[in-house]
């Protein structure tokens, strides 16, 4: 499957974003950089890379031989040594518990299966007697095959401490927001989750949406829905763990759909959207639960409401400060113009578009409208014909609108039929006109810093577009250095500042309550404030998680370890002043670490010294 919208899981990672020669066991593992650095490899990765589209199952035939070869490595000379590495795999693995254990299983159990016939697509098509996870045949497979089972225990290890990296250099660099992630609406029906969790999904339903102007005969998505009533009953344990896993290295998650915390739309399979219904969900109580986890992990939560919205959604979120999905293409006046930066909400999200809209250039030359005619998507003539009436009407517009801001680029005619393509100027014009909006977060699609025409995702398609395969024309590195691209960088800047912090350094995002990795800092008169101030740096880049501080209130002169305690209401002199104390936190905050206090509440220091 290629649609991250149809994981086999949401709380576990696609192994396939792993970079293999960022795996620590790469540099010390010589077989496998053998097989990377081989010619027929090498071939192999110029092939994929030179190909038009992603190549998904390539990807998967270069990537994971290679990361066997790792894993190999990692048994013998980490577990069988019983390395502090095989102990922090050890520790992942009892975190994951048997939500870990079970999705492993199944990929080894999907592997099995689909190498053995490649039409096996899930758990459905497998053989009766493994589709239940407690079935007994399941139970041998996994005693038979305890290391497959652990190969990919070993590859979630591996993706999420590679995700958990790329929020600590976020935090390091200051970024205001840090890891945006987005949360699918539902899952497969033939992967992991719904094997796993079988009793809870309505195997018999797909989610989908009723019939509207656009599609006449309603849409059917094909994900199955969780049972509400089954999902109480589980006390939201599997809602909650899918918070808990996509929030923890996060900054900020984007919930697709999120009218579905009230209701979602259900088709009966073998049945079409008409004869579809909406099912109600326990709103106030995932409310809540969202509202804790995002207090928890401080993760800024914003709810894709797009399309049907019904008023109680809105009326139950602002309170909630989860911050609405606002879109350029669709933030109009009642009299169709685009509404001016100041009409757009401060509790949103602004962006020109998203996956399954067109992108910027896309718009305005209407390649979107081209590949649905080509395509045969339009439900009628009359209706291609409104559609391409509507776009010409909406370049018009749209200069009208920019030209009223004052940033309508120098040259360009209020007239679209002198600017036949998107310019670079104009695309910069657009994103500063956003730029201004009071929106809390306003976000940037990499297809529109370089002019793409093509939109990654083309809603009513399957095979006959390259949905989710379609390259980026130019690397993320040739990206950032693109004389447009920084333009539109320099654009943002004036109109917004540094992100939402004007120049200023944000504050970091406070971690999880369960440290991840602790280091010692034993305070005294040798040891300083401003001392453990200088490592910070150090300790972010080995993965510290909590500095794990000795007590660092008023102690007897001299005291090494700070337990005699002589004034509970100051400082240790000895250690720093409060000022060297603010600028202390300050730096791990800075460097995304936490600290783990050592305090002394029921005995103190005796003698002369404690008056």
């Amino acid at each position: 499957h290629m649609s991250p919208y149809s994981p086999s899981s949401r709380v576990f990672l696609n192994v396939l974003y792993i970079d293999v020669e960022a795996v620590p066991e790469f540099a010390q593992c010589e077989a496998a950089q053998q097989q990377v650095y081989a010619r027929e490899f090498q071939q192999q990765l110029e092939a994929l890379r030179a190909a038009e589209y992603v190549d998904y199952p390539g990807v998967a035939a270069a990537k994971l031989p290679v990361l066997e070869t790792l894993y190999q490595y990692f048994r013998a000379y980490h577990l069988a040594r019983d390395s502090k590495r095989a102990q922090a795999f050890r520790k992942f693995q009892e975190r994951g518990g048997e939500l870990l254990y079970r999705h492993a299983l199944y990929e080894a159990l999907q592997e099995h299966f689909h190498r053995l016939d490649n039409g096996v697509w899930g758990w459905p098509v497998w053989p009766e007697a493994y589709r239940d996870p407690a079935a007994p045949a399941v139970a041998e497979f996994a005693a038979r095959e305890v290391a497959r089972v652990e190969f990919y225990q070993y590859l979630q290890w591996q993706a999420d401490q590679q995700l958990g990296a790329a929020s600590r250099r976020s935090a390091e660099l200051g970024l205001g927001v840090g890891v945006y992630q987005d949360l699918a609406v539902s899952v497969d029906r033939g992967g992991a989750e719904t094997w796993a969790l079988q009793s809870l999904y309505a195997t018999g339903a797909s989610i989908g949406a009723p019939p509207d102007e656009l599609a006449l005969q309603g849409q059917d998505w094909g994900l199955p829905p969780l049972v509400p009533n089954r999902l109480r009953d589980a006390a939201y344990a599997p809602f909650i763990a899918t918070l808990r896993a996509n929030m923890r290295h996060a900054g900020a998650l984007r919930i697709d759909h999120v009218m579905g915390l009230m209701r979602l739309f259900w088709v009966p399979a073998g049945r079409t959207a008409q004869d579809g219904a909406y099912v109600r969900y326990p709103f106030a109580e995932l409310l809540g639960i969202l509202a804790l986890e995002s207090h928890r992990n401080q993760c800024l939560v914003i709810g894709e409401d797009l399309g049907t919205v019904p008023d109680e959604v809105r009326a139950r979120l602002g309170p909630m400060n989860v911050l609405s999905y606002r879109l350029f293409y669709f933030e109009r006046t009642e009299s169709g113009e685009y509404k001016p930066p100041a009409q757009y909400p401060a509790l949103a999200l602004a962006a020109v578009s998203t996956h399954d809209l067109p992108t910027l250039a896309g718009y305005w030359k209407g390649e979107d409208l081209r590949a649905r005619d080509a395509l045969q998507l339009f439900p009628s003539e009359e209706m291609r014909h409104q559609q391409i009436l509507a776009r010409t009407q909406d370049r018009v517009r749209l200069l009208a609108a920019l030209a009223h801001e004052q940033l309508l680029p120098a040259g360009v005619s209020p007239d679209p039929a002198f600017t036949p393509d998107l310019t670079p100027a104009l695309a910069r014009a657009v994103h500063c006109y956003l730029a201004r909006t009071p929106s809390k977060v306003m976000m940037v699609q990499a297809e529109d810093l370089i002019g793409e025409l093509r939109q990654v995702n083309l809603p009513g398609t399957t095979d006959a577009y390259p949905n989710w395969r379609r390259k980026l024309a130019l690397d993320l590195d040739t990206v950032v250095r693109d004389p447009a691209a920084r333009s539109l960088f320099d654009g943002l800047r004036e109109q917004r500042g540094a992100g939402l912090f004007g120049g200023r350094t944000p504050p970091a995002r406070r971690r999880g309550v369960v440290p991840d990795a602790t280091y010692r800092l034993q305070f005294h008169k040798d040891f300083t404030f401003r001392d453990a101030q200088r490592l910070a740096p150090y300790l972010a880049r080995l993965g510290i998680s909590h500095c794990y501080a000795s007590p660092y209130l008023k102690a007897r002169p001299g005291s090494r370890h700070g337990y005699d305690i002589v004034d509970h209401n100051a400082l240790n002199p000895e250690i720093g002043s409060l000022e060297d104390y603010e600028e202390f936190v300050g730096a791990l905050h800075r460097h995304g670490l936490g600290q783990v206090l050592d305090i002394v509440p029921n005995h103190m220091g005796i003698g002369s010294d404690n008056a």
